[in-house]
């Protein structure tokens, strides 16, 4: 077994160690059975955790004309930073020129009430973008398998102070299929009502493990 299928079957451990801590295990008869969280927010969070430490290569999948200059680039997202309470995840697109844009980081937190999720821009030199930490928190239970974060007003002022009113109505989704579904895959979109309607949706294959990308910019490690 190569290095990739390695991963992948840890990957599978973790999904049920992390089912024994977050939702708790039932012993009946003398049988263990694993029972996941019951709550959709800590469901989903769970089964993303399982991939902490994986990174997995993606591609374009929606065609708005905006996002040409990504069609048929190289993408990679790690999973690469689990707490109790917040996963970070870098999203790296190549570039024309062979180089790498390191610039983003989607930022899941646990709160109270669900989940939130923020994108995380820098430059180069780690230095914040003008538009940076944005996103929204989830209002909707979901799934284990879909979550969506409609943008919040911190977000709706930060696009309208830097111009960016078509951002106001913005409404970013995951998808995470489980370890054991065929094809398996994990989807990131960004959706906009009329009158600036907007598709974006990035597609990542979570059956083979890809070697791990370096640190997005502004990461210490």
């Amino acid at each position: 077994m190569n290095g990739s299928g390695r991963a992948w079957l840890g990957a599978r451990g973790r999904l049920a160690a992390i089912a024994v801590v977050m939702g708790g295990a039932l012993s009946l008869g003398g049988c263990l059975t694993l029972a996941a969280p019951s709550n959709p927010h800590d469901a989903f969070f769970a089964r993303l955790t399982a991939h902490c430490g994986l990174a997995y290569s993606g591609a374009l999948t929606s065609t708005d004309a905006v996002d040409a200059d990504m069609a048929g680039r190289g993408m990679v997202m790690h999973v690469r930073d689990c707490s109790a309470n917040q996963i970070r995840i870098p999203f790296h697109v190549a570039r024309a020129d062979g180089s790498w844009d390191r610039s983003r980081t989607w930022v899941i937190t646990r709160t109270a009430t669900g989940l939130r999720l923020k994108h995380d821009h820098r430059h180069a030199d780690g230095s914040a973008d003008a538009v940076t930490m944005y996103g929204g928190d989830t209002a909707m239970a979901g799934t284990a398998s879909a979550q969506y974060f409609p943008v919040d007003a911190e977000s709706i002022a930060l696009f309208r102070g830097a111009g960016l009113d078509r951002s106001v109505t913005n409404v970013w989704s995951m998808m995470l299929d489980a370890a054991e579904t065929p094809n398996a895959r994990f989807i990131y979109t960004l959706t906009r009502a009329a009158p600036h309607a907007r598709s974006f949706r990035v597609e990542f294959d979570l059956t083979s493990p890809v070697a791990a990308p370096p640190p997005p910019w502004g990461s210490e490690r």
